[in-house]
């Protein structure tokens, strides 16, 4: 992989962020926390996929320095369960704001199993789609626009 970009999030416990993925310019992501602890999750979102609406989910910390690999195409979405958590992620491609989208972290089509039950959410994760809502601004398989 060629990584071109990396970020770095802070969140105190409790937070969820996500569910992101980006339809222009797509990122793959390798994600780790840098400090701290979290529960990781990338879930298929690509329309016409074998494991569509499929997740999975890690915790991460960094005591012992795993990461987890987000492929293009998958959205991706944390929790931060230590008091603070530090999340480093390297990106395949640029961040694009008009290309960016998200689906609700609790959809019911996904049945994500959350380490919370009522998360904080920033007002922009709080407003996303459910996933039988976004339509045409899913990704598609095997040929990512």
């Amino acid at each position: 992989m060629r990584f071109v970009q990396d970020n770095h999030c802070r969140s105190p416990r409790g937070v969820v962020r996500g569910l992101h993925y980006q339809l222009q310019s797509p990122q793959g992501k390798l994600v780790r926390a840098a400090r701290g602890r979290i529960f990781d999750v990338a879930a298929d979102i690509r329309r016409g996929s074998p494991t569509f609406g499929k997740w999975v989910g890690v915790e991460l910390d960094d005591r012992a320095g795993q990461q987890l690999w987000i492929p293009q195409g998958f959205a991706h979405g944390f929790c931060a369960l230590s008091e603070d958590a530090d999340v480093v992620y390297k990106c395949t491609d640029f961040y694009a704001p008009a290309g960016e989208r998200g689906i609700i972290w609790n959809d019911t089509t996904l049945e994500i199993d959350w380490p919370v039950s009522d998360p904080l959410l920033s007002d922009k994760d709080s407003r996303l789609p459910l996933l039988a809502e976004a339509g045409d601004n899913l990704p598609l398989y095997g040929g990512l626009r």
